[in-house]
């Protein structure tokens, strides 16, 4: 595969060739080595587990990445497991369901809570077993307040992108951010996903493109902070909008910060605004088909007509 290099001098950089979006190849490659090594956002946790002993199967990256894992919560807290039995790969959960037990409905194969191998009908005094195979494979899961995110061979130090993420955003109680489906909806794009990020992450097209953002935002004043595995724009209000209550000591303290649009690898956008949260994840379906997942998270409903 051809390798595709940008300066990190802006002043040399040019932006990706048409290959890396038309290429098939590319779109491949992107999955193993782009998509499978991160971590992915699924949602608030008491939306997805609203009772102990719930179980929530989910796939990783629908239509794209199908890899099945299921979401458990006991008093133990919160597990994720692969949701593929050990024996034969047979699905363990089909559906979202309150089970104490984690048994495979082929064979009767059972795990205990933890995912370690418990029990197998008709598997008495077999030599080796079990091995740690026969355990369920468990995945990592990472959390910016209630928010969980989930990765399947992550590469990404994620904590420290939640850490740095924190560092604007910490102030405020995530836990009481309600899930809006009135504000929230899926759409499909006919194009890749990399080019719908693209255009998230530069602000050039703003003035001339988003005329209400732009009477909204002071342009002169919008700036862009990178991070490892991430990037931050902050808006700042040109007047008359709604700007969040900084804390005393507080980074961006004293100034008029209307939203922070946070970008997270590779394809995530976190936007924070003094009503509450809206967050983006591009799903890949074909090189040149996405789909948009657009959720709305109100913390004061009172400022929703505002960002």
């Amino acid at each position: 595969m051809e390798n595709f290099h940008i300066d990190e001098d802006i002043k040399k950089a040019e932006t990706l060739p048409a290959k890396f979006y038309r290429s098939d190849e590319v779109f491949k490659l992107l999955k193993e080595r782009v998509f499978k090594k991160s971590y992915q956002w699924f949602g608030s946790i008491d939306d997805l587990l609203p009772q102990e002993s719930y179980v929530k199967p989910l796939l990783f990256v629908e239509g794209f990445l199908e890899e099945p894992f299921f979401l458990r919560k006991d008093a133990a807290g919160l597990t994720c497991f692969s949701n593929v039995c050990t024996h034969r790969g047979n699905l363990i959960f089909h559906h979202e369901c309150v089970s104490k037990r984690i048994v495979c409905g082929y064979h009767g194969r059972a795990w205990k809570t933890d995912g370690e191998f418990k029990s197998m009908p008709e598997f008495k005094d077999v030599e080796g077993f079990p091995r740690a195979c026969d355990h369920l494979k468990s995945f990592q899961t990472a959390k910016l307040g209630p928010q969980l995110f989930v990765g399947i061979e992550p590469n990404i130090d994620f904590e420290q992108v939640i850490s740095k993420m924190n560092e604007r955003i910490g102030f405020l109680p995530l836990s009481e951010f309600n899930f809006d489906a009135s504000q929230s909806k899926d759409y499909l794009v006919n194009c890749h996903w990399a080019l719908y990020c693209d255009n998230y992450l530069e602000g050039f097209h703003i003035p001339f493109v988003h005329e209400d953002l732009n009477a909204a935002l002071d342009y002169g004043s919008y700036t862009t902070e990178l991070f490892q595995n991430g990037s931050l724009q902050i808006g700042y209000s040109s007047g008359g909008e709604e700007v969040f209550d900084l804390p005393i000591g507080h980074p961006d303290e004293g100034k008029a910060v209307a939203a922070y649009y946070y970008w997270l690898f590779p394809n995530m956008m976190f936007n924070f605004y003094p009503w509450g949260l809206s967050v983006n994840v591009v799903r890949p379906i074909s090189k040149n088909k996405t789909r948009i997942l657009f959720r709305s998270y109100v913390w004061d409903e009172s400022k929703l007509s505002t960002g």
